[in-house]
């Protein structure tokens, strides 16, 4: 890749938005530039209502080594990493949890530190099999961030979220499937075409249901089960008013395929 090449690239699929992390030389690690670029992305693709559903991936051999140390803006002895995860990662991950449309994560190789953890807070993770996971941060003596704390113990479990953050090891693809961290893993060659696949599914679903379950499913870890269910029920009543509620209903009584349009 030649040093002028833009750091993420940006295409459309029908309605599907693909966000592809590029430099692929840094197994695509952070720096303050891509960030920029990618938040940008995400917030355009957030505003556009052609837009139904979204894909992350990278170039090359990895989907995101997390933070580039090389990056003199965000990394060196007098970085404040705290301030950093405050203003750039956390901003991210939010991001990511309040699109407006699912978002789908095709890791195509490894995924370490916050570029893990940026996966795993997408909607759904499809990895290669010759992908892998790791929670690098105790080998430069810092804490998962971009939402691992989170993230890790929900997806797996206390035990297993510590053993993955105590000792760093590299956690395939394929065990990553197995104990619940991804959704699936695919041959390598199937990657993209699987992810496509699915995010076209998700983009003719209702979208502003689909966010809404995401929101739901979050909300719900944090209450009692009396309080879910009131939630459930405040939520539902909601969405039962919209349009594309009344679309399901009489398409399914027509039988035909609905289309919806909210989002």
């Amino acid at each position: 890749m030649s040093d002028d090449a833009p750091s993420l690239l940006v295409a459309t699929q029908c309605a599907v938005r693909v966000l592809t992390l590029n430099r692929p030389a840094a197994l695509n690690s952070f720096t303050a530039e891509m960030h920029a670029r990618l938040r940008a992305a995400l917030d355009e693709a957030a505003g556009d209502a052609s837009v139904r559903a979204l894909v992350v991936t990278g170039t090359g051999r990895g989907f995101c080594a997390g933070q580039d140390l090389n990056d003199p803006a965000m990394a060196g002895p007098d970085a404040d990493v705290g301030a950093i995860v405050e203003r750039v990662y956390k901003p991210l991950a939010l991001r990511i949890r309040s699109m407006p449309v699912p978002v789908v994560a095709a890791v195509n190789g490894v995924a370490a530190g916050a570029g893990a953890n940026f996966a795993l807070g997408c909607d759904l993770v499809v990895a290669a099999c010759s992908a892998s996971f790791i929670q690098a941060f105790s080998k430069i003596a810092l804490i998962p961030d971009c939402g691992g704390t989170w993230l890790l113990p929900r997806l797996v479990g206390r035990q297993r979220a510590l053993g993955l953050a105590l000792t760093g090891d590299k956690l395939a693809a394929e065990e990553a499937a197995r104990i619940g961290l991804i959704w699936q893993c695919v041959d390598d060659a199937m990657l993209m075409d699987t992810a496509l696949v699915l995010a076209t599914r998700l983009a003719a679903m209702p979208s502003k249901a689909l966010a809404e379950t995401r929101r739901a499913i979050d909300d719900a870890l944090g209450m009692d089960y009396a309080s879910a269910l009131s939630m459930e029920a405040e939520r539902q009543g909601v969405l039962g008013r919209a349009p594309d509620a009344r679309e399901g209903v009489a398409a399914f009584v027509a039988k035909r395929a609905p289309k919806f349009s909210d989002r």
